[in-house]
Parts: C-alpha cells; sequence; structure tokens
C-alpha cells in the first residue's frame, strides 16, 4: 500500500504493508532511512526499504511501513533535525491511527538510527528498536554548521529558497539532539545495535558507547562491512532474526 500522510503540514511520503489472512492487532514496525550522500541519494533514499518491509510483512507477520522524511525521496519540505524527528513522531501516529498495533518497534539505518532512539527514548509506546550503523551524535555537522547547510542544499534535502528562515535556530537543532543520552533514557527496552568494523563514515566507537549507554542492549559488529548494513546479508538476517524473536516474546 503505497500513500502518504502529514507531518507538520508538509506531505511526507510512506509505504506500508500487511501480512495477508492475519487478523486481530499485530506489532507495528517503522522503518527510517538515513541521511542522503549526494542528490541521487536524496531522491531515492530509501529505495530498497519496501523490500525489506514486504519481507517484515509477509515472513515475519508485522505491519510493516517505511517513509522518507522532508526533503528526500518524494517527500514534500527541508531537511532540518527537529523537522526529521518530527516526521517520525508522525509517522508513529500515523500507523497506530491506520492498523492499531499491538506495539511500535522502530529501525533505523545510519542517521535514521540515532532520529530513532531520539524519539523512542521519550514514547513509551516505542517496545524496541534496532540500529544499523548510527551515529552517537550530530557534532560533526554542528561543528560546521555552515558547510553542512550548504551540503544539504547541495545534495537536495533543502530545496526551498530561503529555508532556514532561522540559521541559528536550525543550527542549534543538530546539538540539541543527543542518541547516546536517548539510548541511556530508552532503557530497559530491547535495543540492538550494529555496526561494520569497516565502516567508513561513523566510527565504531559510536556503537559501543551508544550499547554502553543503554547498558542492556545487543551490540553486533559485523567483520568487513561497511557503512551500508542494508545491503550486508548478515545484518538482514541478524535483524530479522531479532524482530522475530521481539514478536515471540510479545505473544503474537
Amino acid at each position: 500500500m503505497n500513500g502518504s500522510f502529514l507531518s507538520g503540514g508538509q506531505e511526507v511520503a510512506r509505504y506500508m504493508a500487511k501480512p495477508a489472512g492475519r487478523t486481530g492487532a499485530l506489532p507495528g514496525l517503522i522503518l527510517c532511512h538515513g541521511f542522503p550522500v549526494g542528490p541521487i541519494d536524496a531522491r531515492h533514499s530509501g529505495g530498497t526499504f519496501p523490500e525489506l518491509i514486504d519481507r517484515a510483512a509477509n515472513e515475519l507477520a508485522w505491519v510493516a511501513m517505511t517513509f522518507t522524511f522532508r526533503g528526500c525521496g518524494t517527500s514534500a519540505g527541508d531537511f532540518s533535525l527537529q523537522s526529521w524527528i518530527d516526521d517520525l513522531r508522525s509517522a508513529i501516529e500515523h500507523l497506530i491511527a491506520v492498523a492499531e498495533p499491538s506495539g511500535i518497534w522502530l529501525v533505523g539505518t545510519n542517521t535514521g538510527g540515532s532520529i530513532a532512539i531520539c524519539v523512542a527514548a521519550d514514547d513509551p509506546r516505542v517496545r524496541g528498536a534496532a540500529l544499523l550503523a548510527p551515529r552517537g551524535d550530530f557534532d560533526d555537522w554542528a561543528a560546521q554548521p555552515r558547510r553542512f547547510l550548504e551540503h544539504a542544499r547541495e545534495i537536495g534535502a533543502i530545496r526551498t529558497p530561503g529555508f532556514p528562515k532561522s540559521f541559528d535556530e536550525w543550527s542549534r537543532e543538530l546539538r540539541r539532539f543527543r542518541p547516546i543520552d536517548a539510548a541511556r533514557r530508552f532503557a530497559p527496552r530491547p535495543l540492538l545495535v550494529m555496526h561494520g568494523d569497516d565502516d567508513e563514515s561513523v566510527p565504531v566507537a559510536d556503537a559501543r558507547v551508544l550499547a554502553e549507554a543503554h547498558g542492556s542492549a545487543e551490540l553486533r559488529l559485523l567483520e568487513g562491512a561497511g557503512h551500508r548494513l542494508r545491503h550486508d546479508p548478515r545484518a538482514v538476517a541478524i535483524l530479522l532474526g531479532w524482530l522475530d524473536r521481539q514478536r515471540v516474546a510479545e505473544g503474537v
């Protein structure tokens, strides 16, 4: 099912799948993509995610959804850290409204994982989270905010002339959200953290610190894996196995 929902007055594109022939409340999964690395990525962010959503629905009996954050794919709007946080919050509300799941689990790749834990920490409806190659903070963006703003424009994640209205507020958001602090608040709910030990974009130390902050996270480091764990069969197998255990533990 293809569709959309509103977030901050902007239309956000989403893809949802449900298992055939299942009645009653099912666990709900929301999958979040990362920050695009180039213009093609911005237009096609999460392009392979519907395939993973279909697997979670058809093989594991989840009601599953993915979406593209503002400034990416066919979603309207422009990137800011606050708007992406708001988009995920709106996605949770949308999934609850249309599917009435038994609970919510979040999965995020790269920046999407960092966004996921920040939102999950303060939403008790989120029962568990899985983070693939997450960053522990946004300090590198915050250290040179004007350069990062220009980068976001160059890759198409910011499209509106004159956005943001307040550069100071836009840049402050880069330090406002702290994934490591969020992981601490998220405990003791289940947390899976995966990272490639050959990640060229985010140090593996970020995964370790996130897991340590949580206190009881399942930390899986994949030998020889790079940043894009979504395309590593080992990571996908670990994720699907974790999701299946979560569903069984819920008794659904």
